[in-house]
């Protein structure tokens, strides 16, 4: 059988290739054996670019250490502190994590942390996260935390960091995963509140990088919280913003984010394509994007990842992160592979995508160029 225009092709010729009528390409071969011939050589090139992905050296920009708290170590941490959890077993937990928008995820998000008690707890829960990242080759992860979700709860600040700082020294001596530590303000609670939880964070200011927003947007744009982002920037820390996917709204808080609040980096902002003017300018400021397909999935009408490729065509500093890996089944890998298979990313695509996460991390740029050229030798 000889086929044409296959020599010497790279990965994204290959996908050119895949698209092409058979006749003209395939010769000295009867028509009867050409039958699904593209179909398995489009399986084949499908599986090496997954293995490229599960072996590439990644970098995790979006996750919230809360939303790694899988069903197992829910019932465990539930058992050790004498707790009722609403389920008699971890698939029945799984069966109720049936969301179709932000608010009924974040419902079950905020009772699942009930189990988070004693110091133990947290570093568990942290060590837990940072094994599984490790094992898909996740060399440098920027973690969310929630504070107040917690000291509302009447567990103290001290108990929170502290079990998630251990957890990060330890995995990084043991797994060689290097971290950093961003507190996220609830965006539907006061300002008030959030000033609180910043204050509290300033005698921990050597262990955290920066601060965010989340939880539910509706009637809680980033202007709300202005003053409290002011503070924490002239105390030294970086700042980021979620501006979830199809919120009321979503173009104007991004705005909001830029002009009002200055951000460093923009979580989700995926509704940033509805605005030319707005891409120009994030692209201007040369803002990563941390976009979360597999949730998007479960919380909006589709994973987005035809908008993550648009990004990638327009120059945008776009990542692939896995959000609430616990809740909307996906680590990096399957986040990465996903979004891949949906729209057909080349592996330059993929090492682009990874590259842009790299770039947009809040690493020292030293230490950021250390891993850039991890990527680059395993790329090459």
């Amino acid at each position: 059988m000889k086929v044409s225009g296959l020599a010497g092709a790279n990965d994204g010729a290959m996908l050119e290739f895949l698209k092409l009528p058979i006749t003209g390409i395939v010769s000295d071969i009867e028509p009867e054996e050409m039958a699904g011939f593209k179909e398995q050589l489009e399986a084949k090139l499908m599986e090496e670019l997954n293995h490229f992905i599960e072996g590439m050296p990644k970098a995790e920009l979006h996750v919230h250490v809360e939303g790694t708290l899988e069903p197992e170590l829910k019932f465990q941490l539930a058992q050790r502190n004498n707790l009722d959890l609403p389920y008699e077993t971890v698939d029945a937990m799984r069966a109720a994590y049936d969301f179709d928008d932000l608010p009924s995820f974040l419902k079950i998000y905020y009772e699942g942390m009930g189990v988070l008690v004693e110091e133990q707890d947290f570093y568990d829960l942290t060590y837990a996260y940072l094994e599984k990242a490790h094992s898909q080759n996740v060399i440098y992860a920027e973690l969310f935390f929630d504070p107040q979700a917690h000291t509302t709860r009447g567990i103290s600040y001290d108990t929170v960091i502290n079990g998630i700082r251990r957890a990060q020294d330890d995995a990084e001596e043991k797994l060689g995963i290097k971290t950093q530590l961003i507190m996220c303000f609830l965006r539907d609670m006061s300002a008030e509140s959030a000033m609180i939880a910043l204050k509290q964070s300033l005698p921990y200011k050597g262990w955290i990088v920066g601060v965010g927003l989340d939880s539910d947007e509706r009637g809680n744009p980033p202007i709300k919280f202005k003053a409290v982002f002011a503070l924490a920037k002239a105390e030294g820390y970086l700042l980021t913003m979620h501006c979830d996917v199809d919120q009321e709204n979503s173009t104007t808080h991004i705005w909001q984010a830029l002009n009002d609040i200055n951000v460093d980096r923009i979580d989700h902002g995926v509704n940033s394509l509805e605005d030319e003017v707005l891409c120009n300018e994030i692209i201007k400021r040369k803002l990563a994007l941390t976009v979360c397909p597999i949730s998007n999935g479960y919380v909006t009408d589709s994973m987005k990842a035809q908008e993550i490729k648009r990004m990638l065509d327009k120059g945008m500093r776009v990542t692939v992160n896995s959000d609430d890996p616990a809740y909307f089944p996906g680590y990096m890998s399957e986040n990465l592979i996903a979004t891949q298979t949906s729209v057909g990313l080349s592996k330059s695509e993929v090492v682009q995508l990874m590259t842009n996460a790299f770039e947009g991390s809040w690493l020292p740029a030293k230490e950021k160029s250390a891993l850039l050229e991890k990527l680059e030798a395993y790329a090459a």
